[in-house]
């Protein structure tokens, strides 16, 4: 199985507390998935929504396709997930319950499949984000002085 991702939600790492992670597939069109491949995706302001027991991905950038002339794509157009009924049933269950977002993670190729991968998340409030950054930036201050030592 060759894995290769195409975009990280970065963003989310820094907005949410991650929970649970799910891999979906995608329903693509033909210039979508043309885009897709070369690398022309954007998912940083991307958010997933469950309508009438579907899964669908809200405003994700897809590039138009360069030779894609007149059956190109909408940028921006929503995006139906494939998930088992299951799945879809827990993350209903969770985001009535407990009040978690459903956030879009990674966008990868597998074995020439688009597959994006979500997570339960629920928002960090403005102390959380400094203390994972002061986190971070402690690491960074630990690994930078083992380096010059050793």
């Amino acid at each position: 199985m060759t894995k290769k991702i195409i975009s990280t939600n970065r963003k989310a790492f820094h907005e949410y507390h991650i929970f649970d992670k799910y891999v979906s597939g995608m329903v693509l069109t033909g210039t979508e998935i043309k885009s897709v491949r070369k690398g022309a995706v954007n998912l940083k302001d991307s958010f997933v929504k469950i309508d009438d027991g579907e899964v669908f991905l809200y405003n994700c950038h897809i590039s138009p396709y360069e030779q894609g002339n007149r059956y190109n794509h909408e940028e921006k157009r929503t995006r139906k997930l494939l998930l088992n009924k299951k799945e879809i049933d827990k993350l209903i269950g969770k985001i009535k319950k407990d009040g978690y977002s459903i956030v879009a993670l990674e966008l990868f190729l597998e074995n020439g499949w688009a597959k994006l991968e979500i997570a339960l998340a629920k928002g960090k409030k403005l102390y959380d984000k400094r203390e994972d950054l002061a986190k971070k930036a402690q690491t960074r201050d630990i690994a930078r002085a083992m380096k010059s030592k050793g």
